[in-house]
């Protein structure tokens, strides 16, 4: 406000617009094509774009958030179901159709945003990541027939939306091409199929609730199987993602750490339940009385009812109460149970082990890329798709020029600076975190050059030693057997990756897809109620 002039209010306003866009970091690293990136919000597109962002996450969670932030669009909807009764008819029978109809109503605005995008960058930026329904998740058939369903009402809405966009544009240019993803969910191995399945129709894919190296290599090699099918048959492929979830890894891991604490603390204790007790009040945990069930949330998107001592550490140690190891009151009680010598050594010992969990996300991302995009590996891969799939050089490049990894799940601002990379990379990120990112260049000290290319960037062993001490983290972060194997007959070198990575027969298993999980699909159910219950409020006003 300050910067605007009274007597040329438009220009100064201009002036300053673009003064405030050209100093934002985000369109710093855009501009100097330090990374790609996308955002989780379905609102504020617009703006965003100018930033330079080509990629935004819809689904029926982040839906039920736009609609929550945008009451307008239940008048959207409303208006829709009026205009097409049909809907309207045994809604018992068709919810999740709804909820398809509700989503498709917030994302089909996004695609329009990104349209010009992906037709100016011939279809590979300004895509738009749908998520499938989380409830048919292992199941292929449901999964496909439900994605093809999304895709083909899509398509028909944009051929007729393209006839003006793409106006004077060369008939040869195809319109009606939906500028989608398919969000497809590894938390079953059925995420393998699913994915090649749609790949080798050119429909995109992006994997998600992927936390380990061993599932999204598995499922980076299932798009490349996908994508040489579809390019050998002539089909024009789309960018295509592998999501990483690192924050939400992250957290799952501090939770284990902390109720191994926990355990460890309370059974120094006389009558550990009390001592429990007296440590989760000051955490502002819901405790009930000794031996009463306690119910509180997880920050996962559910609450968590526990009953034995061992759920209650559990509740304790989610992340909606303890947000860092590095806790006073943690640290309190650890000395108090003998553990440490002073709440200063305890805190020492917290704060390398919050620092180590801070990195794990990140690591796996890197190790990921690192396979697959790094300048040791691409050219074996690029020969790899040339020998084992008849393709032409042209047509490998292609193939895996396409794949990004996404990191995604953000929660400090170096999760993003730390994982920047000039090819086969988009970060995507939530508003919030974007501010974050933006308040954290603005830092005296802070050198955006010192994170160019920061994937490549090498960490002190001594954060992995101590995150070893974990399974969950080496189930994350090395190799299955069989994945080796096939590393070594491309030529990657995989002496230090071990081989205890996450089996397939783990994903559902693994803890944070069974968090991330269950706060996702109730998300979904209660957004499916909402759409239900809007429904049959308009159908009772028709009498259908």
């Amino acid at each position: 406000e300050k910067k605007l002039e009274d007597r040329k209010i438009t220009l100064s306003f201009l002036d300053a617009l673009k003064e405030e866009i050209q100093s934002n970091v985000y369109y710093i690293m855009s501009r100097k094509g330090m990374c790609r990136f996308g955002n989780d919000y379905a609102l504020g597109l617009r703006w965003l774009r100018r930033l330079g962002y080509v990629q935004v996450s819809t689904n029926p969670v982040l839906a039920a958030i736009a609609y929550r932030d945008d009451p307008n669009l239940w008048s959207k909807l409303e208006d829709y179901l009026r205009r097409n009764p049909e809907y309207l008819k045994n809604i018992d029978d068709r919810q999740d159709e709804l909820v398809m109809l509700a989503t498709m109503l917030a994302l089909w605005p996004n695609m329009e945003v990104f349209r010009p995008v992906f037709y100016l960058k011939d279809f590979s930026d300004g895509m738009i990541s749908y998520q499938l329904n989380p409830n048919v998740a292992d199941d292929v058939d449901r999964s496909i027939e439900n994605a093809l369903k999304i895709y083909r009402a899509t398509q028909e809405y944009f051929m007729k939306y393209d006839e003006y966009l793409l106006w004077g544009w060369s008939r040869d240019v195809e319109r009606g091409r939906p500028n989608i993803v398919f969000k497809v969910a590894g938390s079953s191995p059925a995420a393998i199929d699913i994915t090649s399945i749609l790949e080798s129709l050119g429909i995109g894919t992006n994997n998600t609730i992927t936390f380990t190296v061993s599932q999204e290599v598995s499922l980076i090699l299932a798009k490349m199987r996908g994508r040489a099918k579809a390019v050998k048959m002539g089909v024009k492929t789309t960018k295509v993602y592998e999501t990483n979830m690192g924050g939400r890894l992250e957290g799952h891991i501090r939770e284990v750490k902390a109720a191994r604490l926990l355990m460890e603390a309370l059974k120094r204790f006389e009558d550990p339940e009390a001592k429990l007790i007296e440590f989760c009040k000051k955490l502002n945990v819901p405790v009930a009385g000794k031996s009463e069930v306690w119910t509180g949330a997880t920050g996962w998107g559910y609450n968590f009812t526990a009953k034995s001592l061992e759920e209650k550490v559990v509740l304790a140690s989610f992340n909606q109460y303890l947000k860092t190891l590095a806790d006073e009151h943690l640290a309190g009680l650890l000395v108090e149970a003998k553990l440490f010598n002073s709440k200063d050594e305890a805190l020492n010992y917290l704060a390398d082990w919050e620092k180590a969990i801070g990195f794990s996300g990140t690591l796996v991302a890197q190790r990921v890329w690192w396979i697959f995009f790094s300048s040791e590996n691409k050219a074996k891969w690029i020969s790899y798709l040339i020998s084992e799939h008849g393709l032409t050089r042209e047509e490998a490049e292609n193939v895996l020029n396409g794949i990004d990894v996404l990191p995604a799940s953000k929660r400090k601002p170096m999760d993003t600076f730390l994982t920047l990379a000039r090819w086969n990379m988009t970060n995507t990120e939530f508003p919030d975190h974007q501010l974050n990112v933006l308040n954290e260049s603005k830092s005296l000290n802070f050198d955006l050059s010192n994170y160019d290319n920061a994937i490549t960037m090498k960490y002190n062993s001594k954060i992995i030693e101590i995150l070893n001490q974990l399974d969950d983290f080496v189930k994350a972060y090395e190799l299955t057997p069989d994945l080796s194997e096939l590393l070594v007959k491309v030529g990657v070198e995989v002496k230090d990756m071990g081989n205890r990575g996450l089996p397939y027969d783990e994903w559902g298993l693994f803890g944070s897809t069974v968090k991330t999980m269950k706060g996702f699909t109730e998300a979904y159910n209660n957004f499916r109620s909402r759409v239900v219950e809007i429904a049959k409020k308009v159908a009772k006003i028709f009498s259908v």
